[in-house]
């Protein structure tokens, strides 16, 4: 197993934004990357398995909700902090990201913001410890970027509700304790039930064959006549923009963890330029490596102002659905570009799994698809700035 041997690249000394706290929190996760997941994900990814040993770390490092209250279980840090453990846990793999933003921002975010007190104190401890592990259901068969029309639905039995439907996608469905699942009342309102393992009639098949996400757990969720418990309904928002709110903060952190990506792709070009010896030089001195070099550090650099700027907005309050679209779409493109250009540089080495470049490639080809694809993205953006719709 060859050494991590990662520098992060700080071409505009972007340090200097950062406080202490979101320095110690980044190389926290920076050193803990390096120990538990550089040293086994090829493995893991190769076999498409998930490391479920990682989950304590993830954890510890607080890769499950940052930003919830401390009473909760929760880090109490703020949205740059969030936004720097992602970018570290994407360094190392954007499938176990996945996992922890899907946990935070997906599981544990929609019953702080939308639960009650007695949903909060039940479950979110038991997440933030990684002791649940939890999915979201949103995505159906039929029904990806048009999340609206789903069929998923529930009944009011009297005492329980009646949930039929399927749900498609989801991370760490496959292992997962806990659902939060958005279906349609009987009036076609939009509501979150959170759904337990071992439920009759909750069943959650694992998506094999994948060529992208192959160290995250991917499934679907399947409802056949399953009784939720009233009590199950998160009861302080509903409609469309209940799931839509979460996918806000779980774009925000894609936003940042596609830079650990491209960070990782350009860090291991870099080394590899100056290593690697054609026409008896160092192939980091032909103009055309070094255009590729000076190329992804300008993209880098770009994407992490973009994410400081707008982790400070969050901070405040003030950061739109729009604006964080616009830094979701740039910079998972950023890293695509960089990943592929990165392996155009190590030649057929590029391919294997001695270098992480392709596994960050075929990964960020299901991030830019999840969580809203990149033209939705484009199509976000379009209609803020001209306030017409072009979706139907």
């Amino acid at each position: 197993m060859k050494p991590d041997l990662f520098q992060a690249p700080d071409y505009y000394q972007l340090d200097d934004l950062l406080n202490e706290e979101h320095k110690l929190v980044r190389d926290s996760a920076r050193a803990w990357v390096k120990r538990e997941v550089s040293p086994i994900i090829e493995e893991y990814a190769q076999k498409a398995e998930f490391p479920k040993q990682i989950v304590k770390g993830l954890a510890e490092i607080g890769g499950f909700g940052p930003y919830i209250p401390v009473e909760y279980g929760g880090a109490g840090l703020d949205q740059i902090s969030y936004g720097l453990i992602m970018q570290e846990i994407e360094r190392g793999d954007s499938g176990v990201r996945s996992t922890s933003s899907v946990q935070s921002s997906l599981v544990m975010y929609p019953i702080w913001k939308y639960g009650n007190e007695e949903q909060r104190m039940k479950y979110l401890p038991k997440l933030a410890t990684g002791e649940f592990i939890g999915c979201f259901g949103l995505t159906e068969p039929d029904h990806g970027s048009n999340p609206g029309g789903m069929t998923t639905n529930f009944k009011d039995m009297g005492d329980h509700y009646l949930l039929n439907g399927a749900k498609m996608w989801i991370s760490n469905a496959p292992f997962a304790d806990i659902a939060v699942v958005w279906a349609k009342n009987e009036e076609g309102r939009i509501h979150g039930l959170i759904v337990e393992r071992g439920m009759k009639g909750f069943t959650t098949p694992e998506t094999h064959n994948k060529w992208s996400l192959r160290a995250s757990a991917t499934g679907e969720l399947i409802f056949d006549n399953v009784k939720v418990p009233k009590e199950n309904l998160l009861p302080n928002k509903s409609g469309l923009g209940a799931p839509l709110g979460c996918l806000d903060s779980a774009r925000y952190g894609i936003a940042w963890g596609a830079i650990g990506a491209a960070m990782d792709c350009y860090d291991t070009a870099l080394r590899y330029s100056k290593e690697r010896i054609q026409f008896d030089k160092p192939i980091g001195a032909t103009q055309l490596q070094q255009k590729k070099l000076a190329e992804m550090i300008t993209e880098i650099t770009k994407a992490q102002l973009l994410t400081w700027r707008l982790g400070v907005l969050r901070n405040e309050g003030r950061a739109t659905s729009a604006q964080i679209s616009m830094a979701k779409r740039n910079n998972v493109d950023m890293a695509l570009t960089i990943a592929r250009d990165a392996r155009q540089m190590l030649g057929g080495m590029g391919i294997t799994g001695e270098y992480s470049i392709m596994r960050h490639m075929m990964n960020l080809e299901s991030v830019v698809t999840y969580e809203g694809t990149h033209d939705i993205h484009l199509l976000i953006t379009g209609m803020d700035i001209t306030g017409l719709n072009a979706f139907k």
